[in-house]
């Protein structure tokens, strides 16, 4: 697998090594010893997948410590750009993000650290978008920013008429009337 990094320490881009011929194509998708010696020391213990179409947007989500997850998402089928953002107090990124576009085509993964609001948007007419979690799912942990904090200026790449949003992800608040419960430096591991 290469590695590509981000502008934000720990947050990186996995690119897996794609063998093709005329049957098709294999890769391996994950292997716990190269992303250990690769990205992180890391246990996942929860996969989760959902399918959603054009214009949705889910995000940006976290979950408060000690509950906090670790991502590392990738796209079966379609298009969708897949946001990280910083919350982390004190961080030199923080309220910082990094963004990738991950398509069923180049078959990348992003990988987001604990501390890290994440959210994504559907780019394509359907995807079905998977993700590796280090810590199980708690609702009464869960934790949100708005997706279209001003601040923060994410361009989602759809047209702001065309975004779906859930009820809740309609009424979160931006980063500047955030109490992040994340600290630079802390372990939340």
């Amino acid at each position: 697998m290469k590695i590509i990094k981000t502008d934000i320490e720990g947050v990186v881009i996995i690119e897996p090594r794609l063998f093709t011929d005329d049957r098709g194509y294999f890769f391996e998708s994950y292997s716990q010893r190269d992303f250990d010696k690769e990205v992180r020391t890391i246990h996942f213990c929860q996969d989760n997948e959902s399918r959603s179409s054009y214009g949705v947007l889910r995000g940006l989500h976290f979950q408060r410590p000690p509950y906090a997850q670790s991502k590392l998402v990738r796209v079966i089928r379609g298009a969708v750009l897949d946001v990280a953002v910083d919350i982390r107090r004190g961080s030199p990124t923080y309220g910082k993000w990094v963004s990738c576009e991950m398509t069923e085509d180049n078959h990348r993964q992003f990988f987001i650290p604990r501390g890290f609001a994440h959210g994504f948007s559907v780019l394509s007419e359907t995807a079905v978008f998977q993700y590796k979690c280090d810590n199980f799912y708690h609702p009464e942990a869960e934790g949100a920013i708005a997706f279209d904090d001003p601040d923060l200026a994410i361009n989602w790449q759809i047209p702001s008429d065309k975004i779906i949003l859930s009820e809740k992800d309609r009424h979160h608040v931006c980063l500047k009337d955030f109490d992040s419960p994340f600290d630079f430096g802390k372990c939340y591991e």
